[in-house]
């Protein structure tokens, strides 16, 4: 994956897990870290908490010991997901010779039929990335937005769209 999209080794790729559960044994949750996870997923965000100690170094931030998750509403990943008994690690396709990202399969399958095994079209999900937001501080802060709206984050936490 990190070969194909060009990137260093200080890339961040995101952990795709089915449930809160399972995202529980990759990454610490205080109280007030689950009742925002709650509200949000499953849904189009990536969170970053302090990763546990199960947790492979090669997963985690090499200095902030974190990790980004997420927990998909798409159909097809959750159906993947629920087979494989176990989450993915992900990354929008990027190619170093793109400034967006590949999103239809069929275009996937022509540009990388030589360097990957299969493709798995669930359709097109559009461009907009997932909304980041990074619960390893406090108070919570709005890396950034993307397609996961806002108010469920400010509603747990109180009014502004940065800090919360």
């Amino acid at each position: 994956m990190a070969r194909i999209r060009g990137a260093d080794r200080h890339h961040h790729f995101t952990l795709v897990c089915s449930t809160l559960n399972e995202v529980g044994h990759f990454a610490r949750l205080d109280t007030w870290q689950f009742r925002l996870l709650k509200a949000c997923v499953p849904g189009p965000y990536t969170f970053i908490l302090h990763a546990t100690r199960e947790t492979p170094r090669r997963l985690q931030h090499e200095r902030r010991r974190t990790i980004g998750v997420r927990i998909p509403d798409h159909p097809v990943p959750q159906m993947l997901l629920q087979e494989l008994a176990e989450p993915l690690l992900s990354s929008t396709l990027i190619l170093p010779d793109n400034p967006q990202p590949l999103t239809e399969g069929a275009e996937i399958r022509d540009r990388l039929e030589r360097e990957i095994e299969a493709v798995l079209d669930g359709g097109n999900c559009g461009i907009e990335p997932t909304t980041v937001v990074d619960l390893s501080v406090s108070p919570a802060v709005v890396v950034r937005e993307g397609k996961g709206p806002l108010q469920p984050l400010t509603a747990e936490r109180g009014p502004g769209p940065r800090a919360l």
